[in-house]
């Protein structure tokens, strides 16, 4: 097996694609022999618990509200090219990920990591939902089948909150500068969103090394 770190934040909407690109890529190659683990990095760190109006917080970001207009068109346009469902309109609100981060966390040590991570960019790029809020992560969690109420009841708790922050802080010390970052082998880091096409090739080439024989 190949370990396949990779670092994202549920909001980021370049992860949201990468991520459903590499799927798409595994679902190709189901022999593929990636482990797949995902760590925090949160793109808003200072952002205030309960979010932040998307439309007036990410035109003062870009520089206007001209530049949001036309990141969402690139937005649209790579997801329309690419069949990836995005409603952009219904995403109101940019959320705290802490505690999205901290959910994908907890799914780890169940071994739902992935459905979770999957499930909170539905909920947001594609449904609009509020991934900042307790009683819409406890959903998510809940259909994956971990205990809503023992998600909230940590929600609502300050577990896992540094130890978050430090792994974050972690990766920008170990130079992760954008995400997302896909770190194969624990070798060669992929930056951004990569076409299932690549990472087609890499699987290939993985197995391609992984059967040959040694010596």
């Amino acid at each position: 097996m190949v370990k396949l770190d990779i670092l994202s934040d549920p909001i980021c909407p370049w992860c949201y694609f990468g991520a459903t690109q590499l799927f798409r890529a595994l679902s190709d190659r189901p022999d593929h022999p990636f482990t797949i683990e995902w760590h925090p990095f949160q793109l808003n760190a200072a952002m205030p618990a309960e979010g932040a109006p998307r439309a007036p917080y990410l035109s003062a970001k870009f520089g206007g509200e001209e530049a949001l207009v036309s990141a969402d068109a690139r937005l649209n346009a790579y997801a329309a090219e690419n069949n990836i469902p995005l409603d952009t309109v219904a995403m109101t609100k940019v959320p705290n990920t802490l505690n999205a981060h901290r959910l994908i966390h907890w799914a780890g040590l169940e071994g739902v990591q992935t459905p979770v991570v999957l499930a909170l960019y539905r909920a947001y790029f594609a449904e609009g939902r509020d991934i900042g809020a307790t009683e819409v992560l406890a959903d998510i969690a809940d259909h994956v089948g971990m205990d809503a109420s023992v998600v909230l009841k940590l929600l609502e708790s300050d577990a896992d909150v540094e130890m978050i922050s430090s792994r974050d802080a972690h990766s920008r010390e170990m130079g992760v500068s954008s995400v997302p970052t896909f770190i194969v082998g624990q070798r060669h880091a992929v930056p951004g969103a990569q076409p299932a096409e690549l990472w087609v090739k890499v699987i290939d080439e993985l197995l391609a090394e992984a059967a040959q024989p040694e010596g």
